[in-house]
């Protein structure tokens, strides 16, 4: 497994962003999936990291930076194929030690709700992540949770 920063020109990279972004459409109702597309991910605030498995573009993960104290986790997505390997760990691990590098003071981010996000949720609680308020431009309902990381 190698972690380094995506390449957009990576035709593997794009792949996999447009199945996240497929993936998170289907599994959110209408009008509530906050996935980066392919252009929000290139905005100069976000962040994009790859996870390679020898040829193969595993999982992907970004973290765009909010304000001088505060960041958010975006469009964390392994393929179906690597799943339960670690990397979305080792992802979410790199995502973190950035924003700490960054000096940030809060790491948030915005999931779905239900069976099918408790993986994710899960991998955020085990580092640390916990349910709080709406933040950014986020509002609650029945079908989405905000989670929070102190990184002081």
């Amino acid at each position: 497994m190698r972690i380094g920063l995506a390449d957009f020109a990576d035709p593997r990279v794009r792949e996999l962003i447009a199945f996240h972004q497929r993936a998170m459409v289907e599994g959110s109702p209408p009008g509530l999936s906050f996935a980066l597309d392919l252009a929000g991910l290139q905005h100069p605030d976000v962040t994009v990291w790859a996870v390679h498995v020898g040829e193969a573009v595993a999982a992907i993960g970004a973290m765009k930076r909010l304000d001088r104290a505060r960041g958010e986790v975006k469009s964390m997505r392994t393929h179906p194929d690597f799943l339960r390997q670690g990397l979305a760990a080792a992802l979410l691990e790199t995502i973190i030690a950035h924003a700490r590098a960054e000096g940030l003071e809060v790491l948030s981010l915005e999931t779905g709700s239900g069976p099918a996000f408790e993986p994710a949720l899960a991998l955020y609680r085990r580092r640390g992540f916990a349910n709080g308020d709406a933040f950014s431009d986020y509002v609650l309902t029945d079908f989405n949770q905000c989670l929070h990381l102190a990184l002081v």
